[in-house]
Protein backbone atom coordinates (compact mmCIF):
# COMPACT_ATOMS: atom_id res chain seq x y z
CA UNK A 1 0.00 0.00 0.00
CA UNK A 2 2.78 2.12 0.98
CA UNK A 3 4.41 1.81 -2.50
CA UNK A 4 1.13 2.98 -4.28
CA UNK A 5 1.36 5.67 -1.96
CA UNK A 6 4.79 6.82 -2.82
CA UNK A 7 4.09 6.39 -6.55
CA UNK A 8 0.85 8.79 -6.07
CA UNK A 9 2.83 11.40 -4.17
CA UNK A 10 5.76 11.11 -6.68
CA UNK A 11 4.06 11.53 -9.65
CA UNK A 12 1.62 14.03 -8.68
CA UNK A 13 4.01 16.45 -6.82
CA UNK A 14 8.16 15.17 -6.73
CA UNK A 15 8.13 14.07 -10.16
CA UNK A 16 4.89 16.48 -11.67
CA UNK A 17 5.53 16.10 -15.54
CA UNK A 18 4.58 19.61 -16.14
CA UNK A 19 6.92 21.29 -13.91
CA UNK A 20 9.77 18.94 -13.24
CA UNK A 21 9.97 17.00 -15.85
CA UNK A 22 8.35 19.73 -18.47
CA UNK A 23 6.40 17.26 -20.65
CA UNK A 24 2.87 17.82 -22.00
CA UNK A 25 3.49 21.90 -22.56
CA UNK A 26 1.64 22.74 -25.39
CA UNK A 27 -1.60 21.95 -23.95
CA UNK A 28 -0.84 23.07 -20.11
CA UNK A 29 -0.10 26.70 -22.18
CA UNK A 30 -2.36 26.38 -24.93
CA UNK A 31 -5.38 25.16 -22.73
CA UNK A 32 -5.10 27.03 -19.42
CA UNK A 33 -6.49 30.64 -20.36
CA UNK A 34 -9.78 29.99 -18.75
CA UNK A 35 -10.33 27.22 -15.42
CA UNK A 36 -13.23 25.34 -16.78
CA UNK A 37 -11.59 24.40 -20.61
CA UNK A 38 -8.20 23.53 -18.15
CA UNK A 39 -10.00 21.09 -16.16
CA UNK A 40 -11.81 19.37 -18.56
CA UNK A 41 -8.68 18.86 -20.57
CA UNK A 42 -6.91 17.58 -16.90
CA UNK A 43 -9.46 15.08 -16.50
CA UNK A 44 -9.31 14.24 -20.61
CA UNK A 45 -5.76 13.46 -19.39
CA UNK A 46 -5.92 11.61 -16.33
CA UNK A 47 -8.43 9.11 -18.05
CA UNK A 48 -5.62 8.63 -20.64
CA UNK A 49 -2.83 8.40 -19.32
CA UNK A 50 -4.53 5.93 -16.96
CA UNK A 51 -5.90 3.31 -19.50
CA UNK A 52 -2.46 4.01 -22.00
CA UNK A 53 -0.43 3.18 -19.11
CA UNK A 54 -2.39 -0.19 -18.38
CA UNK A 55 -2.89 -1.33 -21.50
CA UNK A 56 0.85 -0.13 -23.11
CA UNK A 57 1.83 -2.38 -19.81
CA UNK A 58 -0.29 -4.96 -21.42
CA UNK A 59 0.81 -4.83 -24.88
CA UNK A 60 4.29 -4.84 -24.11
CA UNK A 61 4.65 -7.84 -21.30
CA UNK A 62 1.96 -10.14 -22.97
CA UNK A 63 2.56 -9.21 -26.46
CA UNK A 64 5.96 -7.52 -27.34
CA UNK A 65 8.24 -9.02 -24.74
CA UNK A 66 7.26 -12.55 -25.03
CA UNK A 67 7.77 -12.32 -28.72
CA UNK A 68 10.74 -10.77 -28.76
CA UNK A 69 9.67 -7.39 -30.03
CA UNK A 70 10.25 -4.87 -27.82
CA UNK A 71 11.86 -2.67 -30.50
CA UNK A 72 8.25 -1.94 -31.58
CA UNK A 73 7.54 -0.74 -28.27
CA UNK A 74 7.43 3.34 -29.05
CA UNK A 75 5.30 2.72 -32.09
CA UNK A 76 2.79 0.41 -30.31
CA UNK A 77 2.35 2.89 -27.62
CA UNK A 78 1.51 5.61 -29.78
CA UNK A 79 -0.90 3.40 -31.39
CA UNK A 80 -2.48 2.85 -28.37
CA UNK A 81 -2.48 6.72 -26.90
CA UNK A 82 -3.77 7.64 -30.49
CA UNK A 83 -6.91 5.28 -29.96
CA UNK A 84 -7.51 5.95 -26.45
CA UNK A 85 -7.14 10.23 -27.52
CA UNK A 86 -9.71 9.29 -30.48
CA UNK A 87 -12.15 7.40 -28.14
CA UNK A 88 -11.90 10.21 -25.10
CA UNK A 89 -12.90 13.02 -28.16
CA UNK A 90 -15.72 11.09 -29.18
CA UNK A 91 -17.21 11.34 -25.99
CA UNK A 92 -16.47 14.10 -24.90
CA UNK A 93 -18.06 15.60 -28.30
CA UNK A 94 -21.25 13.74 -27.09
CA UNK A 95 -21.13 14.59 -23.29
CA UNK A 96 -20.22 17.81 -23.72
CA UNK A 97 -20.10 20.21 -26.81
CA UNK A 98 -19.18 23.19 -25.50
CA UNK A 99 -15.79 21.61 -23.58
CA UNK A 100 -15.14 20.05 -26.64
CA UNK A 101 -15.42 23.29 -28.80
CA UNK A 102 -13.25 24.67 -25.82
CA UNK A 103 -10.50 22.84 -26.05
CA UNK A 104 -10.39 22.32 -29.43
CA UNK A 105 -7.06 21.24 -31.31
CA UNK A 106 -5.70 20.86 -28.33
CA UNK A 107 -7.48 17.76 -27.19
CA UNK A 108 -6.49 15.84 -30.41
CA UNK A 109 -2.59 16.75 -29.09
CA UNK A 110 -3.16 14.74 -26.30
CA UNK A 111 -1.95 11.97 -28.59
CA UNK A 112 1.52 14.18 -29.31
CA UNK A 113 1.32 14.65 -25.55
CA UNK A 114 4.70 13.82 -24.56
CA UNK A 115 3.61 12.91 -21.11
CA UNK A 116 1.60 10.67 -22.03
CA UNK A 117 4.37 8.86 -23.72
CA UNK A 118 6.78 9.32 -20.86
CA UNK A 119 4.54 7.49 -18.44
CA UNK A 120 3.97 4.63 -20.83
CA UNK A 121 7.96 4.46 -21.14
CA UNK A 122 8.89 5.20 -17.48
CA UNK A 123 6.87 2.37 -16.38
CA UNK A 124 8.39 -0.18 -18.39
CA UNK A 125 12.05 0.98 -17.47
CA UNK A 126 11.18 0.60 -13.83
CA UNK A 127 9.58 -2.30 -14.16
CA UNK A 128 6.34 -1.57 -12.76
CA UNK A 129 3.42 -4.03 -12.24
CA UNK A 130 -0.02 -3.52 -13.90
CA UNK A 131 -1.40 -1.91 -10.69
CA UNK A 132 1.66 0.28 -10.07
CA UNK A 133 1.59 1.47 -13.88
CA UNK A 134 -2.30 1.75 -13.57
CA UNK A 135 -1.72 4.64 -10.18
CA UNK A 136 1.49 6.26 -11.99
CA UNK A 137 -0.60 6.73 -15.16
CA UNK A 138 -3.44 7.95 -12.96
CA UNK A 139 -1.08 10.04 -10.51
CA UNK A 140 0.72 11.68 -13.50
CA UNK A 141 -2.38 12.76 -14.89
CA UNK A 142 -3.61 14.27 -11.69
CA UNK A 143 -0.11 16.14 -11.33
CA UNK A 144 -1.19 17.27 -14.92
CA UNK A 145 -4.52 18.61 -13.78
CA UNK A 146 -3.11 20.03 -10.76
CA UNK A 147 -0.51 22.08 -12.36
CA UNK A 148 -2.95 22.74 -15.21
CA UNK A 149 -5.94 24.00 -13.00
CA UNK A 150 -3.23 26.29 -11.00
CA UNK A 151 -1.68 28.14 -14.01
CA UNK A 152 -5.55 28.95 -15.00
CA UNK A 153 -5.96 30.01 -11.95
CA UNK A 154 -3.36 32.35 -12.05
CA UNK A 155 -3.90 33.28 -15.52
CA UNK A 156 -7.26 33.98 -15.49
CA UNK A 157 -6.15 36.60 -12.74
CA UNK A 158 -4.13 38.31 -15.08
CA UNK A 159 -6.95 39.61 -16.89
CA UNK A 160 -8.20 42.05 -14.29
CA UNK A 161 -4.46 42.91 -13.25
CA UNK A 162 -1.92 45.32 -15.04
CA UNK A 163 0.67 43.67 -16.67
CA UNK A 164 3.36 45.46 -18.37
CA UNK A 165 2.73 45.59 -21.87
CA UNK A 166 5.54 43.38 -22.92
CA UNK A 167 4.76 41.03 -20.38
CA UNK A 168 1.33 40.46 -21.60
CA UNK A 169 0.30 37.19 -23.30
CA UNK A 170 2.87 34.21 -23.47
CA UNK A 171 5.46 35.97 -22.11
CA UNK A 172 4.08 36.10 -18.71
CA UNK A 173 2.46 33.01 -18.93
CA UNK A 174 6.22 31.07 -19.32
CA UNK A 175 7.39 33.51 -16.36
CA UNK A 176 4.16 31.63 -14.01
CA UNK A 177 4.97 28.45 -15.23
CA UNK A 178 8.75 29.14 -14.30
CA UNK A 179 7.79 30.12 -10.80
CA UNK A 180 5.43 27.08 -10.50
CA UNK A 181 8.19 25.21 -11.16
CA UNK A 182 10.43 26.51 -8.78
CA UNK A 183 7.94 26.27 -5.87
CA UNK A 184 7.21 22.45 -6.92
CA UNK A 185 11.11 22.08 -6.56
CA UNK A 186 10.28 22.07 -2.16
CA UNK A 187 8.96 18.69 -3.16
CA UNK A 188 10.98 16.55 -3.43
CA UNK A 189 12.47 12.81 -2.22
CA UNK A 190 13.23 13.84 1.57
CA UNK A 191 9.87 14.95 1.75
CA UNK A 192 8.44 11.49 0.63
CA UNK A 193 10.61 10.05 2.89
CA UNK A 194 9.74 11.78 5.72
CA UNK A 195 5.56 11.28 4.88
CA UNK A 196 5.84 7.49 4.51
CA UNK A 197 8.43 6.95 7.36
Amino acid sequence: MMTFIGIMLTYIFIENFILTKFLGLCPFIGVSKKVDSAVGMGFAVIFVMSMASLVTWMVFHWLLEPNGLEFLQTVTFILVIATLVQLVEMIIQKISPPLYKALGIYLPLITTNCAVMGIALINVQKNYGIIESLFSGMAGGIGFLLAIFLMSSIREKFETEWIPKPFRGMPIAFITAGLMALAFMAFDKALLNNLLG
